[in-house]
């Protein structure tokens, strides 16, 4: 399953964009207003829950500077990435789209599929304020 939020355009360079979600405790700020619980486990993995969700344990997988950060499900039953591409429009201004990608038995696909597209959507728009 492969979920794509729309692109959202930041008054920061793609540096200052990278270095912002380069930090995990910076995903605090960008989560949806149901957010039960967000805990920083070491400084490149942290948990979420959101309200009549399961915790969720990501781990940053990968790092190119300034381009693109991934991030993974560390643990769990369900294995799927979460990947934020940085392109530099300006000097000082920058776009991202996020991408989900899983792998899912069609009928959790089906039940995760809007939950998951929404997630992705507001964490994007969060940033044009966060970041």
């Amino acid at each position: 399953m492969n979920l794509e939020s729309p692109k959202v355009t930041l008054d920061k360079s793609s540096e200052e964009t990278f270095n912002f979600l380069s930090d995990v405790k910076n995903f605090e700020s960008l989560m949806p207003e149901n957010i039960s619980k967000f805990e920083v486990l070491e400084n490149d993995k942290f948990l979420f829950a959101l309200k009549g969700m399961p915790e969720i344990v990501l781990k940053k997988k990968e790092a190119l500077p300034n381009t693109k950060i991934v991030l993974g499900a560390a643990g769990g039953k369900l294995d799927f990435s979460l990947t934020a591409n940085i392109t530099e429009v300006e000097t000082n201004k920058s776009e991202v789209k996020l991408t989900f990608d899983g792998e899912f038995n069609a009928m959790m696909a089906m039940m995760i599929k809007g939950p998951i597209g929404k997630f992705i959507e507001t964490l994007a728009n969060n940033m044009k304020t966060a970041v």
